[in-house]
């Protein structure tokens, strides 16, 4: 676990997403899930070695697979986006890995069987406030790279975790993404008003304001590229002819690479069906 304050830290060593627990005057309020059960385990000890009230919040920053699968199992009122409530009442209502292939981390993870999904108990639309005696929590909609999107703010530490907005070494999630409205999300980050803030990515933890503006350059580039295979009548299947050079900035000798390439392959078809299949249609 990494400490950012005396009262927020973060993990990053459980497979999936970066984790946060906020330790604020009415009890815990946490911020994604683990997805395997020995991981949440070793999650609830550590945040009952916090201390203070044990009254539980669960924050989900999307509703992606590798953030939600094990909030049922953390037994806490979960917060999320109205748009991700609408997300899960349009899945199939458990979830098994053998079935997906969206290059999702929860798909390579044998131990993960068949998992009930766990909806929000508590969504909002554009923000929402949480206030302690002295603390503010403040959740905000972001949309842009995925569907329901949020970010989690806390002014007085100076701290933003932003989800999959931002992922660090590996391509990020496109299939639910809108590219220019994510750039101009990101775009925010590079302004004075987050210049003194700690940046919190979901996929690798704290983020330097040069990764932020790699990660809009890439997004311009799909997006041109994209738009370039539909102006020459290309088709879906012809975006995978894209992954390799999307892919060489990235380290080409780990185990995660053919995971890398299904959620290019993945999410490329479904952005072009989305946002350019009209263009041929």
């Amino acid at each position: 676990m990494i400490d950012l304050t005396k009262n927020v830290l973060i993990e990053t060593e459980y497979p999936g997403v970066t984790l946060a627990a906020i330790n604020w005057d009415h009890g815990v309020v946490l911020i994604d899930a683990p997805m395997r059960m020995e991981d949440i385990r070793l999650w609830r000890s550590a945040i009952f070695n916090l201390g203070g009230s044990m009254e539980r919040l669960l924050i989900n920053l999307d509703p992606h697979y590798d953030r939600t699968i094990g909030s049922r199992s953390m037994d806490c009122t979960i917060i999320g986006h109205e748009k991700m409530a609408g997300v899960f009442r349009n899945r199939p209502m458990t979830f098994k890995s053998q079935s997906t292939e969206i290059g999702a981390v929860a798909e390579q993870l044998d131990t993960i069987g068949s998992i009930r999904w766990a909806p929000p108990d508590i969504t909002f639309t554009s923000e929402m406030h949480l206030h302690g005696n002295d603390q503010e929590i403040v959740l905000e909609s972001h949309p842009g790279n995925a569907t329901g999107s949020i970010w989690v703010r806390l002014p007085s530490e100076k701290i933003v975790f932003i989800g999959d907005a931002i992922v660090v070494n590996q391509p990020p999630f496109l299939a639910f993404s809108h590219i220019p409205t994510w750039v101009e999300t990101l775009n925010l980050l590079l302004t004075p008003e987050y210049c003194d803030y700690v940046i919190v990515s979901g996929r690798g933890g704290v983020i330097r304001s040069d990764q932020v503006k790699k990660q809009i350059e890439w997004l311009i580039r799909v997006e041109q590229k994209l738009s370039d295979l539909a102006g020459g009548e290309g088709t879906a299947d012809d975006t995978e002819k894209m992954i390799p050079l999307l892919l060489r900035e990235y380290n080409q000798n780990i185990p995660e690479l053919p995971m890398y390439k299904r959620r290019l392959k993945y999410g490329l078809i479904q952005y072009f069906n989305k946002n350019f299949s009209q263009v041929n249609g």
